[in-house]
């Protein structure tokens, strides 16, 4: 254990005159450990991937800020790497986790927002806009579905927890409606 530490002050000294290869010495000796230490606090591999990363850039800028009279070089890299993780953390306000069973709900709520923003853009003097406000709100959702979010029969059924079938017959009515008013 001493020869490790040793070898990790030596690698600091290093990396403070540029030698790109002490800086490899240190990965070599401590990267799988450091990143399973981010990982424990990030609980996400590739957080704790980048956060090691950054860990390392900070090593090499600041190793000639090291001193073995204030600590051991292992305490001083990992103090580093920890800091960092711990940063990310406090700063996670900006970080929003998604469990993968919401990832298809976000993705629903986010096509759904476009086609009401297309419908909300369209010029108030646009006969589309005015053929489109005659339908009832079911038949106008369905056919933005389909036209602007690209959603077929069945995704529509589903989405609005409907048969297939009434799903089907809102655009199809929908459609014959607009068809009349656009004529």
């Amino acid at each position: 254990m001493q020869e490790h530490q040793e070898k990790l002050a030596d690698a600091l000294a290093g990396c403070a005159n540029g030698d790109r290869n002490a800086l490899r010495t240190i990965f070599d000796l401590e990267g799988a450990r450091l990143v399973a230490v981010a990982q424990r606090i990030l609980r996400r591999r590739e957080l704790a991937e980048d956060v090691v990363q950054e860990a390392f850039i900070q090593i090499w800028t600041k190793a000639g800020q090291y001193t073995p009279d204030r600590g051991s070089a292992r305490g001083w890299i990992y103090a580093i790497a920890r800091n960092r993780a711990l940063n990310l953390v406090r700063d996670g306000k900006r970080l929003e986790f998604t469990e993968p069973d919401n990832l298809a709900d976000l993705h629903d709520a986010e096509h759904m927002d476009h086609a009401a923003n297309v419908w909300a853009d369209l010029d108030r003097q646009n006969r589309l806009r005015a053929c489109l406000s005659r339908l009832d709100e079911t038949k106008r959702r369905s056919i933005l579905m389909v036209y602007i979010s690209g959603y077929t029969h069945g995704e529509i059924a589903g989405r609005l927890k409907v048969p297939l079938g009434t799903a089907k017959a809102w655009v199809r009515r929908g459609l014959a409606s607009l068809r009349e008013c656009m004529a």
